[in-house]
C-alpha cells in the first residue's frame, strides 16, 4: 500500500495548477484529465459529473511520488473557506528550506496570509518556523521549515 494523491476541487484548475507549478515547484504529470460519463457518476456519487484538471507531482519524493489533483467539475457546490480549526481534512503542508522566502512567492502568485510566521521549539524535534496561508481559491496551505536544535 501506499499514499497515491490528494484532490482540490478548484473553481478554475488552469490558474490554481499555475499557482502550485510557480510556487512549489510542483510538476505537471500528463496526461491533463478530461472526464465524464456514467462510470464516473457511480464512482463519485455525482449525479451528470464532469470534471477536467491535472496531477501535479509534490516535490521532493522523485518522479513517482505522491501528487496533487486538481480538478474543475462542471458543477461545482460553492462553500465558505474553512478556518484551521474545522472538522475533517484542514489543509496540506510544504516544508521549506525558507518560509520567508516561500511566503514572498506565495503572495506573488496569488495566495495570501492566514496566520503569521512563528518559530517554536519542539522538544525532542527541532525548532519549527511556521505559517498557515491560503491558495489563489482559499485552500490553506502550511509552510514549515525545521532546524535542528543542538544542546
Amino acid at each position: 500500500m501506499r499514499f497515491a494523491h490528494t484532490n482540490i476541487v478548484s473553481t478554475n484548475w488552469k490558474e490554481l495548477v499555475d499557482f502550485y507549478v510557480k510556487t512549489f515547484d510542483c510538476q505537471i504529470v500528463p496526461p491533463l484529465r478530461k472526464q465524464s460519463g456514467k462510470w464516473l457518476d457511480r464512482g463519485t456519487g455525482v449525479e451528470n459529473a464532469s470534471l477536467e484538471g491535472a496531477h501535479l507531482l509534490l516535490p521532493g519524493h522523485g518522479e513517482n511520488g505522491p501528487t496533487l489533483e486538481i480538478y474543475q467539475y462542471g458543477n461545482i457546490e460553492q462553500q465558505d473557506f474553512i478556518p484551521p480549526n474545522k472538522r475533517g481534512f484542514g489543509h496540506i503542508a510544504f516544508e521549506v528550506e525558507s518560509v520567508e522566502e516561500v511566503v514572498k512567492d506565495l503572495l506573488q502568485n496569488g495566495g495570501s496570509l492566514f496566520g503569521e510566521t512563528t518559530k517554536r521549539e519542539i522538544h525532542g524535534v527541532g525548532e519549527i518556523t511556521f505559517v498557515y496561508a491560503r491558495d489563489p481559491e482559499g485552500n490553506l496551505i502550511e509552510l514549515q521549515s525545521w532546524k535542528k536544535v543542538h544542546r
